[in-house]
């Protein structure tokens, strides 16, 4: 925590003086005849930097600094990014459907980012308050397996209970089947299960003891399945997030180079 802490005020600081310095530049040059190619060559370059960072994910065996220090400079400069990108436009609306295009893809890579930050920074605290961490990839396989272990226990040959096999039958079979409530756990609601384990809690006084033995082992793997439901997803909301963030990244890029194209294609460049 004392870390976190270290990182954010030295973040907050440096995003504060670098944004402070900019509008003061900003203020004393912006009359200057060049300034709008200045300041998009900056802004370019800054970008460049930012992609840089999912490079850097993709080739950690490079001796290129700690993964944290890249994550932490990632997103204190994309802030910064939202500061430059205003300077660009000296704080005006952009004009042409090309322009207006190019500010919404950056909008939407910025908003994106936040929504990244958010997500980096909470989900995974929530993912460790439901136990051990679940391998993505292996959750169907631990899926299939309590499925395999609840129907052994509600209709394997050693079952002798009409009542529980038909609660299964017509309430536990669907919610083993598959993944369920992704939208409810991703907003930390936990009905369904709680709905579930109650009715198998009213099941209770229909049984003998033999049978109240089995319906606390079918609770048991109720709320394992929800436990890896609920990992599943967290896991693939940030998956789902990297879908998005990334392809506005590099699309944002490509409408940047067309733009810089197009700019010393009708104006000739700087003289």
């Amino acid at each position: 925590m004392k870390r976190f802490r270290r990182q954010f005020f030295l973040g907050m600081l440096a995003l504060i003086a670098a944004t402070m310095a900019a509008l003061w530049l900003h203020k004393r040059f912006c009359a200057l005849p060049d300034y709008a190619f200045l300041t998009g060559w900056i802004l370019f370059a800054v970008m460049l930097v930012l992609t840089f960072f999912n490079a850097r994910k993709k080739l950690p065996f490079l001796a290129l600094g700690k993964a944290e220090t890249w994550l932490q400079i990632h997103i204190y400069l994309g802030f910064f990014t939202v500061v430059l990108f205003l300077i660009h436009l000296n704080f005006r609306a952009p004009h042409g459907w090309f322009e207006i295009t190019l500010a919404w893809l950056f909008a939407l890579v910025s908003a994106s980012g936040v929504v990244g930050l958010f997500f980096s920074r909470t989900l995974p605290r929530r993912l460790a308050t439901r136990g051990g961490e679940a391998i993505f990839e292996k959750i169907p396989a631990l899926r299939h397996a309590l499925k395999t272990g609840a129907e052994n226990l509600a209709l394997g040959k050693e079952a002798k209970s009409p009542v529980i096999a038909e609660f299964y039958t017509r309430q536990l079979a669907p919610f083993f089947e598959g993944p369920k409530n992704f939208w409810l756990h991703t907003f930390e609601s936990r009905r369904p299960v709680s709905a579930l384990l109650a009715e198998l809690d009213d099941l209770r006084r229909f049984t003998n003891e033999a049978e109240r033995a089995t319906l606390d082992k079918l609770a048991a793997l109720v709320r394992q399945k929800d436990g890896l439901d609920y990992h599943r997803a967290l896991q693939l909301t940030l998956k789902l997030w990297l879908f998005v963030h990334i392809p506005l990244t590099y699309g944002l890029l490509v409408f940047t180079v067309l733009h810089i194209v197009l700019v010393f294609g009708f104006s000739g460049g700087v003289q």
